[in-house]
């Protein structure tokens, strides 16, 4: 289930690295702004698929977008200006729908970081196609990776390296506690807002509200860690109103759904080694981060008010686009990304 490495570069690219963002919906927006804003890469394009964006001025839809660039509606049309650089892709969080994308960008010699969730660590549910894109990717001398604020920062990057310190560890905890109100309405539909409780469970069952990628961070998190990982348990349950209430232009009855609270539990030989909680609700009291590991010596980090969800995001694919120069070619995790920004 690990992945495989590939070849090390001899050196790194010179200059700004031209990227191009793919999907411009709030997150892919975002991360076009703070492109833009850096001095380490230069925004050379953007596409997205819906009609109504195809020939507009990205500087229309993103600030500070470098005047002249238009949004594109094909992926191929792009891709052959961008080889070398990156692609910023932002289109979904599953990873046998974005994956043809994926490839695409990799036959063209395009590295890629995208949002995609269960890119984070693919092998968890789809091990041969991530071996299949990770001998694509090393083949065509590029890297591909899966990163954001969660999966791939909170929930398991940041656990493995609080882990880097310390002895045995025997077993790892890890909340994320979120306010839906300080998020995108994207994300609050996601979670099931304003649902009776009988059709969040319908459209559960069915993947179409909920979190995405908790079961892929406790792998990363028992991957960086070296604690065993063979099976897991996943549950997520709604957290219903207990009056009216409202979140942005989503109106919340009493006793229908206000958030989502999600629960991965890993085992090896049937004992837990990793437990990760993540609660979404809206107007929710103390936003918070929390690691603790039951280790030598045991460690406990919190983060008060919690990681800025997207902004974080966006944070986490800008920063990591420069880091591919010096990373081995293939499909990679957070956890073998260089470290700095």
């Amino acid at each position: 289930m690990a992945p495989a490495s590939g070849q090390r570069p001899d050196e790194a690219v010179a200059g700004p690295l031209p990227v191009a963002v793919m999907g411009l919906g709030q997150i892919g927006r975002r991360i076009a702004e703070v492109a833009a804003s850096s001095g380490e890469l230069s925004l050379v394009g953007a596409v997205d698929a819906a009609p109504a964006l195809a020939g507009k001025p990205l500087a229309e839809l993103v600030p500070g977008s470098p005047k002249g660039l238009k949004v594109e509606r094909d992926l191929g049309q792009l891709l052959p200006r961008l080889k070398g650089g990156v692609l910023l892709h932002a289109t979904g969080s599953r990873f046998e729908v974005v994956l043809p994308q994926l490839e695409a960008a990799v036959r063209a010699g395009v590295h890629v970081v995208s949002t995609c969730e269960e890119l984070s660590f693919p092998w968890l549910r789809f091990e041969e196609k991530a071996d299949k894109l990770d001998e694509l990717a090393q083949k065509h001398g590029v890297c591909v990776l899966g990163t954001g604020v969660n999966p791939g920062f909170v929930l398991d990057r940041l656990v493995a390296t609080a882990g880097a310190v310390c002895g045995a560890i025997r077993h790892a905890h890890a909340e994320r506690k979120v306010d839906l109100f300080t998020r995108r309405e994207a994300l609050q539909r996601r979670c099931g807002l304003g649902l009776t409780e009988d059709e969040f469970e319908r459209r559960s069952s069915a993947g179409e509200v909920g979190h995405v990628g908790l079961a892929e961070s406790a792998a990363l998190c028992a991957l960086g860690l070296g604690l065993d990982f063979d099976e897991y348990e996943e549950e997520i349950e709604p957290l219903l109103a207990e009056e009216d209430s409202t979140c942005g232009a989503i109106q919340i009855p009493r006793d229908h759904v206000a958030g989502v609270y999600h629960r991965v539990r890993g085992f090896h030989e049937g004992r837990e080694t990793v437990l990760l909680e993540l609660s979404l609700e809206a107007h929710a009291d103390g936003p918070y981060d929390l690691v603790h590991l039951d280790a030598d010596p045991p460690i406990t980090l919190r983060v008060e008010g919690g990681y800025a969800g997207d902004s974080a995001t966006a944070w986490a694919v800008v920063n990591a686009a420069p880091r591919l120069a010096h990373a081995e070619r293939g499909l990679l995790t957070v956890l073998e990304l260089p470290a700095g920004r």
